[in-house]
């Protein structure tokens, strides 16, 4: 598949500096279609395989920051080589994923090319592996510090009794909180549901 020059100028503005290199190897070498699609609220990228002489496709949300990008794009390239090296033959998430998601990862954490605070929030998840990094409330709490401002707050950043708005415009108070979830009235329906603590809302 050729990869023609404003395509990468494009893939290259979201990639953190001395990533666009290593990122853009991996594409040649398995013949990668790089998607960049608007902000999916249920997933931030996934892989499809090569299939009838289609190539392997990656996309990833092009809302996420530059670093949150690239282990996005790391996380799918592992399921691709993952697939090329076991088939369909593995759990999507198992062990054999796994080792090849922290191989992946550890060639950028080496090439410093994250900054300290998610260098040391990388190391530690590499060492418990969650499947996304929103399983690791740690390391998606140190990779929104890298967002630009958007004037949101996570809900576990809030105290019992304040009022928060999500994003479709329904307003919550916190009750209680129950271990990681936060259990939030509706004002308007007065039921009670449970928000993680990184859930991101807009105080009231």
């Amino acid at each position: 598949m050729a990869l023609v020059k404003r395509e990468l100028e494009v893939i290259k503005d979201f990639l953190p500096e001395g990533a666009f290199e290593m990122v853009l190897e991996s594409m040649h070498r398995y013949k990668i279609h790089l998607k960049i699609k608007r902000e999916r609220k249920t997933i931030l990228g996934d892989y499809r395989p090569s299939h009838r002489g289609k190539p392997h496709t990656i996309s990833v949300n092009a809302n996420l920051n530059r670093f949150h990008f690239l282990i996005t794009y790391v996380h799918e390239l592992a399921h691709l080589v993952n697939f090329v090296q076991h088939g369909g033959r593995t759990q999507p998430h198992g062990k054999e994923w796994k080792g090849h998601f922290r191989q992946l990862l550890q060639t950028y954490v080496e090439k410093g090319i994250f900054p300290e605070d998610i260098k040391r929030a990388l190391e530690q998840s590499l060492s418990n592996m969650s499947a996304t990094t929103c399983s690791d409330p740690m390391l998606y709490k140190v990779l929104t510090k890298h967002d630009q401002a958007n004037g949101k707050r996570m809900v576990d950043e809030l105290s019992i009794g304040d009022t928060f708005r999500t994003e479709k415009g329904d307003v919550y108070i916190i009750r209680e909180k129950r271990r990681s979830r936060f259990a939030c009235e509706n004002l308007h329906t007065k039921k009670l549901y449970l928000f993680p603590g990184i859930y991101e809302v807009f105080k009231e």
